[in-house]
């Protein structure tokens, strides 16, 4: 996902605040939903979407709080402000998804073992079909918010949902199948593949998040982009040892840049905050440093993490 939307933070953190809040709203409907499909049917393809839902409402929680807190300024104890936060609601989310598969598959191989017949198997598919029309809204939702934003934690939260509704597809499938068609042992197995799907999601969530953590470099793409904004005033040239991350709906960038050696210390500084101004109107969001070396006569400098980043 690309950083660039020219949103300024506190757009960012509107965007981000409302549709966590539509997320906590869609997900406790869809567990009292699913709750009473799986009490009058006793299906476990409903019971396994059910805890998902469940999952999903602990983590749009997490989410909702979390994206709340990465929002608040810089202050005396967080000097790059609370960023990460997302990233870690992110992390407890694909922790609760990897448990949510594991107590699914349990529950789907003994109902496989020994199944059960469905119970108010009408009644049970009305639910889930309210339940994926609900799931796909809030996705369009979500989907809507993360082509402005570069939130880690409503990706994450997305992710689950998009998990919830294959799930909600595949359960649909399995009561169908096992009140139509009598084959009791497709309820389970839809259960397993909703365990599967589940397991996907988690892999993906945990990796962006982790990536946050690790502080990994933003995309090919908007580091080229960066160069291209500084260099637009050629006296500003070599750009190097540029290092990027991001930190929940920001992004830190600072980098060492080439000028004329005799430059005034005032021209010099003119030129970086003009480069800095051209970032911050493509990422509104970005902390930025710029270093200026006089080129051709600066030696290496800047520390073991800068030379490295430099090879």
């Amino acid at each position: 996902m690309t950083a660039i939307h020219g949103k300024t933070p506190q757009e960012t953190a509107a965007l981000t605040r409302r549709v966590t809040l539509l997320s906590v709203a869609t997900a406790v409907v869809l567990v009292a939903l699913k709750a009473a499909a799986w009490w009058a049917s006793g299906s476990t393809a409903v019971l396994a979407s059910l805890a998902d839902s469940s999952l999903d409402l602990v983590a749009s929680l997490a989410t909702f709080f979390a994206v709340r807190y990465a929002a608040v300024p810089p202050d005396a104890e967080h000097r790059f402000g609370h960023g990460k936060a997302e990233a870690f609601a992110s992390l407890m989310q694909a922790g609760l998804v990897f448990a949510s598969a594991a107590l699914i598959a349990r529950e789907a191989v003994g109902d496989l073992l020994d199944p059960q017949p469905l119970r108010q198997e009408g009644w049970a598919m009305a639910v889930m079909v309210v339940s994926t029309v609900l799931t796909a809204a809030l996705i369009a939702a979500q989907t809507r918010v993360l082509r402005q934003t570069a939130s880690v934690a409503v990706s994450g939260d997305r992710a689950h949902y998009a998990s919830d509704l294959a799930s909600n597809l595949v359960a649909l499938l399995g009561i169908a199948a096992s009140a139509w068609l009598g084959l009791r042992g497709f309820d389970a197995a839809a259960a397993l593949v909703v365990a599967a799907l589940l397991l996907w999601g988690a892999v993906g969530v945990f990796r962006e998040a982790s990536g946050q953590l690790m502080d990994r470099e933003l995309s090919d793409e908007d580091r080229a982009r960066i160069v291209e904004l500084v260099t637009e005033d050629k006296r500003l040239r070599d750009v190097h040892q540029l290092r990027t991350r991001a930190s929940g709906p920001y992004v830190h960038i600072q980098m060492h840049v080439d000028l004329d050696p005799d430059l005034t210390l005032e021209q010099a500084h003119r030129m970086i905050v003009a480069a800095e101004k051209r970032l911050l109107a493509a990422f509104p969001q970005a902390d930025v440093i710029i270093h200026a070396d006089p080129h051709g006569r600066a030696e290496p400098h800047g520390g073991a993490f800068a030379e490295h980043a430099a090879e």
